[in-house]
């Protein structure tokens, strides 16, 4: 390990792995859980659904639908992601509750969640709006968590010298994000990014056909045509609704994430240019168009400009002013009094309605939840075992990822969802049977978030690093020791957390299906929490979330956690 230390700087390891923030964090969900059950008992009893065309003629506004709610919720995300990232990164004393909410909100199961979402809102809003607000809230709940914790990681591991450099240069906050920060992380954002999007149309099916007994929360858009289709046996509306998909993966790739990637490119800290960058056509042609140089001289250059110095007036390098500070002091005692007081109430009704649950029930949701650890892990590692190798290779080599990124990313956005009832037909006679498909299908929602966090980890190696192991004639193992593994360690330990929690997420899937008007389950924690949302068991559905969050955590706290830090202070890169 002597050479890693040459490469990447190492500092001592310091880090509690169960804290204050864990538990207040876990109170938080559980009442927010709490109080979404609640109202749920007050939504009404019918709600009717629209009819869903799968006519070819609605494809296309179907899939317009589709695209904005995922726009809306990728915004919702990212902004999301740069206040919260950044307020995880520098202020110690809240990243000590930020992060635990964090890893508790990325393991709340998705499925799970929007039964108690839709509800809720159905209850004190308009019906089309509350579904509507439901299923940007589930999209972007697929979609921020990586994010988040690739910005934060980001954030976490810049550069000594950097910082130091921005000190010096007397950078206000905004000009630090702007200049060294975003910078900094664009790659990686760039690529959970495209991360994001695959998951959310992971879950579009789900946010736009989702019922609850007499309840028809359907919304027009793609995932519900697709649903539709497959509901009718139509094997030709199935076949067009993919295609309307990958037409828009590819055409999202070419025109967004291609040039984004080119874009990004600039932004990687190495000494020496890389020989072969990402390029995008769509890119170049808009660099080099007279419209865009007009545009970006004569609109975007003179706005940017006034808003930074508008920026500096208002906020230098150092401005405290602390005349209120005993007030706002004050302020924040009363407010927390009052939150805590509000929060004690909240959990002490939530106990009321978790004593009520037979001890039978809660033999079924510890049995599950263990079941379904052991499918998680599994998938887990078969995840990483492919997604290693293959993201090196497109991370490492360009002509490589000009040909596979746009196959893998069209892949990973085609829902599994679509494709589960397939692989059931294919697997269900097997040795395994249900049990091998709720791997696979596992497997399906995860190995993504490993790939592309991979992919971004091997992009990021600096050129001269490259070029410095090659000189030296180190053997293929030796490289990957001393350079590739160190390199990527951060982004693979990032990826495993999503990973972990997108397993978890699935399972809610994976673990209970309806085939043909068959129900086919599994002993599971998501099979439970699935079979409590469609009966209604509103008290087993609020214990069963609850295990699980506490589950995750635990894994998350004794073994990711362990090897986040271990990334963070041993593997920190340097320039």
């Amino acid at each position: 390990m002597a050479r890693n230390t040459q490469i990447f700087r190492t500092t001592p390891q310091s880090s509690r792995l169960f804290t204050w923030g864990d538990f207040i964090a876990i109170l938080l969900v559980a009442a927010l859980l709490y109080l979404g059950v609640n109202l749920a008992f007050n939504a009404p009893e019918v709600i009717a659904g629209p009819e869903i065309s799968i006519s070819p003629a609605k494809l296309p506004f179907y899939t317009a639908l589709s695209v904005g709610r995922m726009t809306a919720a990728y915004i919702l995300s990212m902004l999301f992601t740069l206040v919260y990232g950044r307020a995880a990164a520098y202020h110690r004393r809240a990243e000590r509750l930020l992060m635990p909410l964090l890893d508790v909100l990325q393991s709340v199961p998705i499925l799970s969640f929007l039964p108690v979402v839709l509800l809720s809102l159905s209850a004190i809003l308009p019906e089309g709006l509350a579904v509507e607000l439901a299923s940007i809230v589930l999209i972007f709940t697929s979609q921020a968590w990586n994010l988040t914790f690739a910005w934060y990681q980001s954030l976490s591991t810049l550069p000594t010298e950097l910082r130091e450099a921005s000190t010096i240069f007397r950078l206000n906050p905004w000009m630090k994000f702007k200049k060294l920060e975003l910078p900094f992380g664009m790659i990686s954002l760039v690529w959970n990014s495209m991360m994001s999007w695959a998951g959310g149309w992971f879950f579009l099916m789900a946010a736009e056909t989702f019922t609850v007994g007499s309840r028809d929360f359907r919304l027009p858009g793609l995932g519900s045509y697709l649903h539709e289709a497959a509901d009718q046996n139509n094997f030709n509306a199935i076949a067009l609704g993919v295609a309307a998909l990958i037409l828009t993966v590819v055409l999202l790739d070419q025109l967004v994430w291609r040039p984004l990637l080119a874009w990004s490119d600039k932004f990687k800290v190495e000494m020496i240019e890389n020989d072969n960058p990402p390029n995008s056509w769509f890119y170049e042609l808009i660099r080099k168009s007279f419209l865009a140089k007009w545009f970006s001289k004569r609109v975007f250059q003179p706005i940017n400009e006034t808003f930074d110095r508008s920026i500096l007036r208002r906020f230098p390098f150092k401005s405290g002013i602390r005349s209120n500070r005993k007030i706002q002091e004050l302020a924040t005692y009363i407010l927390i009094t009052l939150f805590s007081l509000a929060l004690i109430y909240v959990l002490f009704r939530a106990g009321q309605m978790l004593i009520m649950i037979p001890l039978t029930d809660w033999a079924q949701v510890f049995t599950g939840v263990g079941a379904t650890l052991l499918r998680v892990m599994i998938a887990l590692l078969f995840a990483l075992i492919w997604t290693i190798p293959m993201g090196v290779a497109i991370g490492t080599n360009q002509r490589l990822a000009a040909i596979l990124q746009p196959v893998v990313q069209v892949t990973a956005s085609v829902p599994a969802t679509a494709l589960f009832p397939v692989i059931l037909l294919l697997v269900i006679n097997l040795p395994g049977g249900l049990n091998l498909a709720a791997v696979l299908l596992m497997l399906m929602g995860t190995q993504w978030y490993l790939l592309f966090n991979i992919i971004a980890g091997a992009s990021a190696i600096p050129q001269d690093l490259k070029y410095t192991a090659k000189l030296m004639q180190l053997s293929r193992w030796q490289r990957w020791r001393t350079l590739i593994l160190p390199a990527i360690f951060p982004y693979l330990i990032t990826g495993a957390i999503t990973a972990s929690g997108g397993a978890w997420n699935a399972s809610i899937i994976a673990e209970y299906q309806n085939l043909g008007g068959q129900t086919l389950s599994v002993t599971g924690i998501g099979s439970l929490i699935a079979k409590a949302t469609a009966l209604g068991n509103y008290p087993l559905l609020l214990a069963a979330t609850l295990v699980m969050v506490l589950t995750v955590i635990l894994v998350n706290r004794l073994l990711w956690r362990r090897l986040y830090v271990l990334a963070e202070e041993k593997y920190r890169m340097e320039v």
